[in-house]
Formats: structure tokens, C-alpha cells, sequence
């Protein structure tokens, strides 16, 4: 069942895209994320992350891997036709300043997010990077579908701060999306960009089992191959619309 929304809400310019179709994840693919043991050898370390930037395809790039740690790796990979980066560093810049912006990217699963530096996401003298570096979004959102609703705290960095190669990153032509433990890499693709995601779950004070790294696994799926559907269509709308709602 989807996410109501207030009267309010559904005067938003963004109500057409709520009523978009969201694509479940193909039975297939969901027995697959729930049931199948992942090679755990192949997952990507949090220390060997500058591995991304590498050509071509990593071993783990898609599943549920355990770590030596005892925690847990989740991998995707999503292809995005259409996107481009700007694209990619306008959605995280932008989608903050309205809990509509959230809902409509997984309307599902989406509750409710809102930063809480909006006077850094409205700057305009800054890079879209920089409107989302340093500020931290309030999200509640649930796994899957009809789920319990969990409260999350993100705080974004810039990639430096997360240990990546500053001069790898100089010259590379995507972008990169990161909080502690979670990072979205984009690289530019012939037809738009691939999506490659890791999330690290490695705290024995934070509570988060198999199942629950299998629930995220295809919640990413969903919200980012939804996303990829909606993206180009949002940026040519409302790229230059910035205005903070107090929704």
C-alpha cells in the first residue's frame, strides 16, 4: 500500500509523479535476494573501496555478503539510462527540501526526509556536490513494503573524508554518494550511468542481521530502479526550482 499523503501533499507539482506506477522486484530476483548464499569471498571491503574506480566489474557487485568482521556487506548494481551525474548530485541536493521529493522516489517504502541545513542545499554559489557535502537528512522509510517504518540519520560527506583517492577522484567522471557506511558510486555509461552501491554494516553495538541486509538489498533495488525511470524527467522539470516547503 502506498504512502498517504495530507490534502496538502496531493496539490504538490510533484503529485504526478506519486501516481506513477512503482515497479515491484521481479519474483525471480526477490527469491534470489531472500534465499541465495552469496559467495562471502567476494565481498568488497570497506578499506579496498578505491577498487571502484577500477574498469570493469568487481567480483561482488550485487548480494549479501558476511564480512570477518561479523558484520555485513550489500551490494547492487543498478543500470540508470538517461542519467547523468549532474543529475545524480541535483537529486541529492534537491530531494531534501520537500518529504514529497522522498515519497515520490519510493512511494512505497518512502515516509518522510528532510535536511536539516536547507541553507546549504538553497546556496546557490555552491556546486551541487557541496549543496548535500555536510548536511544531514532525517529519513523514515521502511524495507519493504507495508514493513515497519525505521527512523535513519545521514549524514553526507564528501568522498575524501570517506578515504577515497583524491587523485583518483580528480579524474573520475562520475560521482560519488556517501555516508558512513553507505556509498553510491556513478560512473557514466555509453546510454547514461550504472549505479554501484555498498553498504558496510560492521558495529556489534548496531543490531542488523541477514535479513535485514537482505531487506535493504531489495529495497535498493526497488527506489533506485525506480529512480532511474523518473530522474531525467524531474531534472528537466524542476532543476532550477529549489524552494524549501515546510511540509
Amino acid at each position: 500500500m502506498a504512502v498517504e499523503l495530507t490534502e496538502e501533499q496531493k496539490k504538490s507539482p510533484y503529485y504526478k509523479y506519486y501516481e506513477r506506477e512503482i515497479k515491484e522486484v521481479p519474483p525471480k530476483l526477490m527469491k534470489r535476494i531472500m534465499t541465495e548464499k552469496f559467495d562471502d569471498s567476494e565481498a568488497l571491503l570497506f578499506v579496498d573501496k578505491n577498487k571502484l574506480f577500477e574498469d570493469g566489474y568487481l567480483p561482488g557487485e550485487f548480494g549479501v555478503f558476511h564480512l570477518p568482521s561479523g558484520g555485513y556487506e550489500v551490494a547492487n548494481c543498478t543500470q540508470m539510462p538517461g542519467v547523468t551525474p549532474e543529475m545524480f548530485d541535483w537529486w541529492f541536493a534537491w530531494h531534501g527540501l520537500d518529504p514529497m521529493r522522498y515519497i515520490i522516489w519510493n512511494k512505497d517504502e518512502h515516509y518522510y526526509c528532510k535536511t536539516r541545513n536547507p541553507e546549504i542545499a538553497l546556496n546557490e554559489k555552491l556546486t551541487m556536490k557541496e549543496r548535500y557535502w555536510h548536511t544531514t537528512h532525517d529519513v523514515k522509510e521502511s524495507m519493504l513494503k507495508d514493513a515497519s517504518v525505521v527512523d535513519l540519520i545521514l549524514n553526507f560527506l564528501p568522498p575524501e573524508e570517506m578515504g577515497f583517492d583524491p587523485e583518483k577522484l580528480k579524474a573520475f567522471q562520475g560521482t560519488i554518494v556517501c555516508t558512513p557506511g553507505m556509498v553510491h558510486f556513478l560512473r557514466p555509461t555509453e546510454h547514461g550511468s550504472e549505479l554501484r552501491t555498498r553498504f558496510w554494516f560492521e558495529d556489534p553495538n548496531v543490531p542488523f542481521d541477514e535479513m535485514a541486509a537482505r531487506a535493504l538489498l531489495a529495497h535498493n533495488v526497488k527506489e533506485y530502479t525506480h529512480l532511474a525511470e523518473i530522474l531525467p524527467e524531474l531534472y528537466a522539470e524542476f532543476k532550477n526550482k529549489f524552494l524549501f516547503r515546510e511540509s
